[in-house]
């Protein structure tokens, strides 16, 4: 039946290009934003997945600023370490000199004060960002150090932070308020350290960094002068190689902990890149997809359009009935 009060073909006709209209719409958001899944309103499981795992994320990307920040301070405390190995083994090498018969220990010991305000040097600069660990300032040891190195999220949701711990107090060279902090600042005990030990404590430090013995009558200065005996050079020797030990292992655990923050900032790169990547796979519009949709959905646009018109003047050829 042809009617002129309601046009059966236009309303299909009408009805199908708004179908393509809004498909259209939808393919163009997706071709100009990039996204499959923009908005909770287009898939809300995903949305909720992408801008959870885009949050930790961040906090990762946090993680990593925090292990450069670590890995720079174990740098410095590690350069400074070494180069202090490198003027106490000089220091051991000066006293092994001195042992010598006929040598001039007041002219070596000057060569050892230098040595010593060299020491002294290199513990106050190796600082980084405030913090010091081979110069301790303080009355307490300096303990544990953290250094962030992970965010974690369980399968319950639940987050927590990994940290990497580093025990400055065994890294501390000088201790400038209490001396027995610090392995070059607190008495060593040769006698300790002799093959034909006595049983009578014979301490030494190298460094005095208050002015004053660690504990005052009970510790001599390793310095040489023209009455030092042969017996106190090899107990000097002694305590150095001492001090020289404690530093090698200081130094050692320097290098792990220095391994171990290059290893996480790795890991964590990696962490985010495949965070990154799956969230993609989740979110991301197929541009190659979507533009051929979209091509597609132009053609049936342009073919509604046709349609409707035909339908419209399906109406109009009714006029030609009358004439």
């Amino acid at each position: 039946m042809t009617s002129i009060m309601t046009n059966s073909s236009a309303m299909s006709a009408l009805a199908t290009l708004r179908s393509i209209n809004s498909d259209m719409e939808m393919t163009q958001n997706r071709v100009s934003s990039g996204y499959r899944v923009e908005t909770a309103a287009d898939n809300a499981a995903y949305w909720s997945i992408a801008t959870t795992m885009r949050s930790d994320n961040k906090a990762l990307s946090t993680v990593k600023d925090a292990l450069g920040l670590g890995a720079a301070k174990v740098d410095v405390a590690y350069t400074g370490m070494n180069s202090a190995i490198d003027v106490v083994s000089e220091i051991k090498a000066k006293l092994v000199a001195a042992r010598e018969p006929g040598v001039d220990k007041t002219k070596i010991d000057k060569e050892l004060t230098e040595l010593k305000n060299q020491l002294v040097s290199i513990s106050e600069s190796a600082s980084f960002s405030g913090e010091n660990w081979l110069n301790n300032t303080g009355a307490a040891a300096s303990g544990t150090k953290e250094i962030v190195g992970g965010f974690n999220r369980d399968v319950n949701g639940l987050v927590s932070i990994t940290t990497l711990a580093v025990n400055t107090t065994s890294t501390t060279l000088i201790g400038t308020t209490t001396e027995s902090l610090g392995i070059l600042t607190k008495d060593i005990d040769a006698d300790a350290l002799d093959p034909n030990s006595t049983g009578t404590a014979r301490n030494y430090y190298l460094i005095d960094a208050d002015g004053t013995a660690t504990t005052a009558g009970s510790a001599t200065a390793i310095t040489l002068t023209a009455t030092t005996t042969n017996a106190q050079v090899d107990d000097m020797i002694r305590a150095v190689d001492s001090m020289l030990t404690q530093m090698t292992d200081a130094a050692s655990n320097l290098g792990a902990v220095n391994k171990r923050v290059s290893m996480q900032e790795d890991f964590v790169a990696n962490l985010m890149d495949s965070i990154t990547t799956g969230v993609g796979r989740l979110v991301d519009a197929d541009m190659n997809e979507e533009s051929t949709r979209l091509k597609a959905l132009q053609t049936q646009q342009q073919l509604g359009i046709q349609s409707l018109s035909i339908a419209n003047s399906n109406s109009q050829n009714i006029l030609s009935l009358f004439r």
